[in-house]
């Protein structure tokens, strides 16, 4: 992939794919404005991610953190999303210990793939069969979503269920090429399983990044 993460063990650069400021549009805080960095590399290789150009971290600027934060604190958001690609390859500690100083809220979207780092106040894990998350990871996060493609993925979620604590969100996601296909699935297993609920990518309905 050309950029090893080694490269820059202390996160004061990073492979910035995107940024923008907008809404959040899946998993529990739907709706919510919040500014998104996508970061690039990726080896879970998800046959249905949305985001493939992202997996190459050498085909992206490596881009000063601190410059970054600028532009997050100009854009008055008061909360991050840091996502991927597979952001827990690189080191999120310096990223998420500036944008605490100046009172913005650090949300992960992650596999769990890779080692938690940063000090984050909401972390969305999505476990992915290619690469299955670690124990520690299963033990802090605040938000389950798991991706549903087709009938035997309920088993990996309710695996996973298992290995999250108690006060974890539960969601179950349709994967968007076979939404028509799945809903009806998920609609009636929530129905008998009442502790999930569904997370929609409401996003691309309203046609915003």
């Amino acid at each position: 992939m050309g950029i090893r993460s080694d490269e820059f063990p202390d996160g004061d650069r990073l492979p910035l794919v995107e940024e923008f400021f907008s809404l959040q549009g899946e998993g529990f805080h739907t709706g919510k404005a919040a500014y998104f960095i996508r970061l690039g590399g990726c080896d879970v290789g998800c046959s249905w991610c949305d985001s493939p150009f992202s997996w190459n971290p050498g085909l992206h600027p490596m881009v000063e953190t601190d410059a970054i934060i600028e532009r997050v604190v100009d854009s008055g958001a008061d909360s991050v999303v840091i996502t991927g690609g597979e952001p827990l390859m690189w080191n999120l500690s310096h990223i998420c210990t500036e944008l605490k100083k100046k009172n913005i809220l650090t949300y992960l979207e992650t596999s769990g793939a890779y080692p938690l780092s940063g000090e984050w106040n909401w972390i969305c894990l999505s476990p992915k069969q290619n690469m299955p998350p670690s124990a520690d990871i299963c033990n802090v996060a605040n938000e389950l979503k798991v991706i549903i493609q087709e009938t035997n993925d309920f088993l990996w979620a309710e695996k996973y269920r298992l290995m999250v604590t108690g006060n974890c969100r539960l969601f179950l996601q349709p994967e968007w090429s076979r939404f028509k296909t799945i809903i009806p699935e998920i609609v009636e297993y929530v129905k008998k399983n009442p502790k999930w609920r569904i997370s929609l990518q409401v996003h691309k309905y309203m046609h915003i990044p």
